[in-house]
């Protein structure tokens, strides 16, 4: 389980294809602090460590996860958003976060308001694809919380620091991410489709 608090970025050395598998090769300050099958959420979604070495570490990702993630566009250079699973006892200072991205969304605008962003996506409609105003959505495994919902999209704010300390400096509208739909919600989705 995850918060959606980011604790450190990390940048893409190397991808290696192995069947259908991808391993992925990071190197991110907290990489010296991993042990092999832990779990760490990259951009939101969750993978195990394989091997660490030194400041690097290595992820691998099946091909339903390469398929339903943006983790199939990754390449060696780009820079991804690191979660380290929650310890039992600690805060729970974001939302719920499983680590399982439902779908992909397209950035549609990002615009400055003053000391703030505030960003519009847009998704494929589906029941489970479930946001609210004022509810919480992960969005490439920041929690955030929805300003306005509908069945195809949503928007956010982001406060200077998250827009500086996460990958949300470097969207551009077109760009897709990863989402996380509030979990309560979806089996509340999942429940209320069962009785018709």
């Amino acid at each position: 389980m995850f918060t959606g608090i980011i604790e450190a970025m990390g940048r893409i050395d190397a991808v290696k294809a192995e069947g259908t598998n991808r391993h992925f090769t990071l190197e991110a300050d907290l990489a010296p602090e991993l042990k092999v099958d832990q779990s760490v959420a990259h951009d939101g979604v969750c993978l195990t460590v394989v091997a660490v070495a030194g400041r690097n570490y290595t992820v691998t990702a099946v091909e339903e996860t390469l398929t339903r993630t943006t983790l199939g566009q990754w390449s060696a250079g780009d820079v991804v958003n690191l979660e380290r699973c929650t310890r039992l006892g600690d805060r729970l200072d974001g939302h719920i976060v499983q680590g399982h991205v439902d779908t992909t969304a397209e950035v549609v605008t990002i615009d400055a308001r003053d000391g703030s962003w505030n960003v519009a996506f847009r998704h494929a409609v589906a029941a489970h694809h479930l946001t609210v105003s004022k509810g919480s959505i992960t969005v490439n495994g920041v929690s955030l919380t929805v300003v306005d919902a509908s069945a195809e999209g949503f928007s956010i704010t982001v406060i200077p620091y998250t827009w500086e300390h996460t990958g949300f400096h470097r969207l551009r509208p077109g760009d897709q991410v990863n989402l996380e739909f509030d979990v309560v919600g979806k089996y509340v989705a999942e429940l209320m489709s069962r009785q018709g």
